[in-house]
């Protein structure tokens, strides 16, 4: 099972909006301390991989994980989701062993 990756819905909304900020189509997926759970995921565009970041590329897109946040999210899968509640990036994340209802934090 690859560390980490990207669905084709998640990497075509990356690459929308890299276009739209005439950026790199590079999406770094990061973890922090906080939220209702526990823990909470960053999104952010970046320029480029840090030394020691998992990679996973998608269709035009490229998912980035720092070494720390990787031991958390480590076999995840980001999603794009559309639905009556908005849209948003999603983590399919199989260490969380509970999670918020918005999706946005997560306990292990």
């Amino acid at each position: 099972m690859a560390d980490i990756s990207l669905t084709s819905a998640a990497a075509a909304r990356v690459a929308a909006i890299a276009a739209r900020q005439g950026k790199p189509a590079i999406l770094r997926l990061s973890v922090e301390g906080g939220g209702c759970s526990g823990f909470q995921y960053r999104f952010g565009l970046v320029e480029a991989a840090e030394p020691g970041d998992a990679i996973a590329q998608a269709d035009d897109a490229t998912l980035i994980v720092d070494d720390i946040s990787l031991d958390l999210v480590r076999g995840c899968a980001v999603d794009y989701v559309e639905s009556l509640g908005g849209a948003a990036f999603r983590v399919d994340n199989p260490n969380a062993a509970a999670g918020c209802g918005c999706g946005a934090s997560f306990a292990v």
